[in-house]
């Protein structure tokens, strides 16, 4: 198939295209930066450069490329900058979508989070609504991806992944990622707060098997959702860092997701089932 993937220099994009290519794909790959396009030409894949806020630029590139599935992974993180990450859930899937209503795209994978659910007990499933009452500083986020997920639905085939938090080279959990040097520097307390990991490496795998799942969404995480008491002072104790001050209590909504779904109905599992051994793994690799 010709698929448009959004996002192609991306943490999760590098990995992605390789494993289109090699399952006989032809790939386009939209980035917004010159420098990337030596990279995804390196790749293998065909590189696209344009700005997703640009309507007009991002109908032309889909109108060039005639894609038959789009891969949104388009997101503004880097730099924890929370803002253009909702502007591109927003604004970037808005134009992206209806580029690809124009030109008939009938399948769309798009990514999500798995922490925007309602508050309550124990992993949240796909069932489970997204915070309505959430914090002012939290419903950005909400807001955006309620805008993401709604957008995309308008396209056919739709999958919506939403992803853990993700972990591996080039993420805020790498061995030179924003968080580890929180942690390094005593910086983080762990608390009772629920999260589902996820590696880079199984979000790839998950998009590019995505391509033969029903619509819908689908919680991408690994199987063992983790108290920050928990997590935390296995981080610190592989980095060497000092123990984290524990502090006890959560967020209602600091429950982490279940993949029940994603493992027993698509048949997808996780190379990194658990965090315990991916940190360890990911960070010494």
């Amino acid at each position: 198939m010709r698929i448009f993937v959004a996002g192609a220099a991306g943490v999760i994009g590098r990995l992605l295209l390789p494993k289109l290519l090699q399952a006989g794909h032809e790939v386009i790959g939209l980035t917004h930066k010159e420098e990337n396009k030596t990279i995804l030409e390196s790749i293998g894949a065909q590189a696209v450069i344009a700005d997703v806020y640009e309507r007009e630029s991002i109908f032309a590139a889909i109108q060039a490329a005639q894609p038959e599935v789009v891969i949104h992974q388009l997101t503004s993180l880097s730099q924890r900058n929370f803002a253009d990450n909702s502007r591109i859930r927003i604004e970037g899937t808005r134009n992206i979508v209806d580029a690809s209503l124009t030109n008939g795209v009938k399948q769309i994978i798009a990514q999500s989070i798995s922490w925007a659910y309602e508050a309550g007990e124990g992993p949240a499933t796909e069932n489970t609504p997204l915070d309505a009452n959430a914090s002012e500083s939290r419903m950005r986020t909400i807001e955006g991806i309620r805008s993401l997920e709604k957008a995309v639905a308008e396209i056919p085939n739709h999958v919506i992944l939403r992803y853990g938090m993700l972990y591996g080279q080039g993420t805020w959990y790498d061995a030179a990622g924003l968080m580890t040097e929180e942690i390094r520097q005593g910086r983080l307390t762990a608390t009772e707060a629920v999260t589902s990991f996820l590696h880079v490496e199984d979000a790839a795998n998950a998009a590019a098997l995505a391509l033969n799942w029903p619509s819908g969404p689908v919680n991408i995480v690994d199987n063992e959702p983790a108290r920050g008491i928990d997590w935390v002072p296995v981080f610190s104790e592989i980095l060497g860092a000092p123990r984290p001050p524990l502090q006890m209590g959560r967020e209602g909504w600091e429950r982490g997701a279940s993949n029940t779904k994603a493992r027993m109905d698509y048949g997808w599992s996780p190379s990194y089932p658990s965090w315990r051994s991916g940190f360890a793994q990911s960070l010494k690799g």
